[in-house]
């Protein structure tokens, strides 16, 4: 079992809003365009839905962090929950779950760019961003507590900013001042558009948009006061999903859903009509921003699990070695080939890159929220109540990964998680039989 440590410094509004910044990013301003194309203006519902899961996932997650602080957090979990075969293999899968949403961020970031230089190669845009992100985790923890905060504001802060624009419009148009707006009775006259199937759909998207929860649970180690993750967990899920599901609705009411593009941010394509000057160049700057910090937060998990794994030997000893600068370099070593196989990969592939590693990643991570609700229930005493409500939201994202096989594209996606799934496995096996031989010898 990982060590624990009782050096604390975080208060629950901070880790609140860390949260933040570890979640809103390109899951929310660049998925919610797959989204909104997938179910039409009723992509609320499964933002709403995906709310609940994500409470759900991170409720039960905040109460085994209450109990038993540990910087492994749900790795650690498991481990105790089903054995050292459950440590091993839930770490993995969440790590290679990482180093996917970190992929489907750089893309996303590429893609947020060529808004500006459209001829800049995709895969020269993600090289950048890649670099410029190893060097905020080279500064450390306290490095990174004091950037996320800073961009988890001004990522509110742009929401914010698009709410009022949008209120803004909407107003004028309500007092007959013409302004090219859809009318809220064309924009959800047919809110069920594309029927049940398309709430189905989208609900991977959705849930993309709330990855970020679990780095909560590998941050709690460094609240004052451990007791209060749940509470800081309930109230940045609140916050999320009230932000989330308004801007939504108003983009919605400033253009047809049907005007979307998989390509761009529902935000910036409703305000580019109204020509508003630098309105749309300011916010793309802040899309980057927004999507640069998730990827940096991304980076971090992956950091914080892969020596966590080296440390336990669950991955070579190696990786968790720190040189002079307090950082584990061969690790980084290992993130930055990661790094550099999402360039190769944008490089050969840029039209479909985004939307395979966005299903791929969003399908790894809903994994780990799966076992993260099955060792609640197996390592906590809980109330009827408690294991209703866990039961539901393993159904939710059960149904949610289902949701992939309705489309040929989230198939290819679903196809790539599960061949991580049995390499995984095999790996878990392996080790099993070694660990039952060292035993036996």
């Amino acid at each position: 079992m990982e060590s624990k440590t009782n050096k604390g410094r975080m208060l629950w509004w901070q880790l609140s809003l860390l949260g933040v910044g570890c979640t809103i990013g390109t899951g929310f301003f660049l998925g919610s365009s797959m989204a909104i194309k997938k179910s039409g203006p009723a992509v609320l519902i499964p933002f709403i839905l995906a709310a609940v899961g994500t409470y759900i996932v991170y409720d039960a997650l905040g109460k085994m962090s209450v109990d038993n602080p540990d910087k492994g957090s749900f790795r650690s979990y498991a481990k105790k929950a089903f054995g050292r075969w459950a440590g091993f293999s839930n770490g993995w899968v969440y790590l290679i779950s990482e180093m996917l949403i970190m992929g489907s961020q750089l893309m996303a970031l590429g893609i947020f760019t060529q808004f500006w230089f459209p001829a800049l190669p995709l895969w020269i845009g993600t090289a950048i961003f890649a670099g410029l992100g190893l060097l905020v985790i080279l500064t450390g923890i306290k490095g990174f507590e004091k950037f996320q905060n800073i961009f988890g504001v001004m990522k509110i802060a742009a929401i914010v900013m698009f709410i009022i624009v949008a209120v803004v419009i909407i107003s004028r148009e309500m007092n007959g001042q013409p302004s090219g707006i859809n009318s809220l009775l064309d924009t959800y006259t047919n809110f069920f558009s594309e029927g049940y199937r398309g709430i189905w759909l989208a609900l991977l998207y959705a849930f993309y948009a709330y990855g970020g929860v679990e780095v909560m649970g590998l941050l709690v180690i460094d609240l004052k006061e451990p007791k209060q993750a749940p509470k800081a967990g309930k109230i940045m899920i609140l916050v999320l999903t009230i932000i989330y599901v308004l801007s939504i609705g108003l983009a919605l009411v400033l253009v047809s859903w049907k005007n979307i593009k998989i390509e761009e941010s529902p935000f910036i394509t409703a305000l580019e009509k109204f020509q508003f000057p630098y309105v749309t160049d300011i916010f793309n700057g802040i899309l980057i921003i927004a999507g640069f910090s998730t990827m940096v937060g991304s980076l971090y998990a992956v950091l914080t699990i892969i020596t966590s794994l080296a440390e336990d030997r669950d991955a070579p000893a190696i990786l968790a070695k720190k040189g002079k600068m307090k950082v584990p370099l061969p690790a980084i070593v290992f993130i930055s080939g990661g790094l550099l196989i999402t360039i190769f990969m944008g490089f050969l592939l840029p039209e479909k890159i985004f939307e395979y590693l966005i299903t791929a990643a969003g399908l790894m991570l809903l994994y780990n929220w799966l076992f993260i609700l099955v060792t609640y229930i197996k390592l906590m005493k809980v109330s009827k109540w408690e294991r209703a409500k866990t039961i539901f939201g393993m159904l939710l994202i059960v149904i949610t990964v289902s949701g992939t096989l309705g489309e040929h594209a989230s198939r290819l996606g679903f196809y790539v998680s599960l061949f991580f799934i049995v390499i995984i496995g095999i790996a878990t096996l392996v080790k099993v039989k070694r660990w039952g031989s060292n035993k036996s010898a």
